[in-house]
């Protein structure tokens, strides 16, 4: 199996911050997820911010499913690979 990343759209940093602090607890992730900041085009303001957690899948063994219902509870979205 190839190694997979997940990227779970957030729409602000405290929404992103709960969910990675989240995601060891339901998901067994096996790294820390990373926080990143994605302002969306055109804007420079923070507020305008989505933010993305990035979940590393070395064995592809998460549902895509339950991670978008995941991101949901936050107000959220899994990105399409």
């Amino acid at each position: 199996m190839s190694d997979v990343r997940h990227l779970l759209v957030l729409p602000d940093r405290d929404a992103a911050e709960d969910a990675a602090q989240q995601l060891g607890d339901r998901f067994d992730v096996p790294e820390t997820p990373r926080l990143l900041r994605d302002a969306l085009a055109g804007e420079d303001d923070a507020e305008d911010a989505q933010w993305l957690v990035v979940v590393e899948d070395p064995e592809a063994r998460m549902d895509t499913v339950a991670l978008d219902a995941f991101a949901a509870e936050w107000g959220g979205w899994l990105e399409a690979p």
